[in-house]
């Protein structure tokens, strides 16, 4: 009697875990390797042999999951910003004023990214350049950002839509926070976290002020 063709046998489960959960587990390895080797010694410096070798697999496998160095790049950053946006959301609490809820999302943004350093230089310094499809990537999400921006500024306005000079205005402060800590990097990271935070608060808020006036 033949097996019903609709009825395939599940895959073999090793560990405890069937095909699709080792998949995912090896491109989560080699995502882990690829932000401590992009970080550490730069992306144009690291080949496919050396992050497989940091997430102890088989270039077999790295080619299971990204097409090519590039395409583990932006899988990376899409990953990282994923949970910097999420973090920073997750801090803008409603009950809060204007500047209150402007400082949260500050920090949340500037301690993500401090507290581990690996992270900001992938997302601040190893994309930059790389290819057109990354530098369009870089930009839409600055334009995320600073549309973000904007929502929390509606809240507190009685308008549906941003102005065009509350829009500008965003786009300015997005890409100051960027410039400022790519500068702190360069900079060997010398001030604290906190002196961010109370610089970026600083522009936005006094940007803000000077759009409501």
């Amino acid at each position: 009697m033949t097996q019903n063709a609709g009825h395939q046998r599940p895959g073999r489960r090793y560990s405890g875990l069937d095909a699709s959960e080792r998949t995912r587990q090896r491109r989560e390895a080699l995502l882990e390797a690829a932000l401590e080797l992009f970080a550490s010694q730069g992306y144009p410096a690291t080949s496919v042999k050396q992050l497989c070798r940091q997430a102890g697999l088989t270039e077999r496998y790295f080619y299971e999951s990204f097409r090519d160095r590039h395409a583990c790049l932006m899988a990376l950053y899409d990953e990282l910003v994923d949970r910097l946006r999420a973090a920073t959301v997750a801090a803008l609490d409603d009950e809060l004023e204007a500047d209150a809820v402007t400082w949260r999302g500050l920090s949340a943004f500037v301690e993500h990214l401090t507290a581990d350093t690996r992270r900001a230089r992938v997302i601040l310094l190893e994309v930059v350049g790389v290819s057109a499809e990354l530098e369009d990537r870089r930009h839409a999400v600055l334009r995320e950002f600073a549309e973000l921006t904007t929502a929390v500024w509606l809240r507190f306005d009685d308008q549906s839509a941003p102005s065009d000079r509350q829009r500008l205005a965003a786009v300015g402060l997005v890409g100051a926070v960027n410039h400022l800590l790519v500068d702190w990097l360069h900079r060997g990271q010398e001030e604290p976290p906190t002196v961010l935070v109370e610089t970026c608060s600083t522009l936005f808020e006094g940007a803000r002020h000077q759009l409501d006036a």
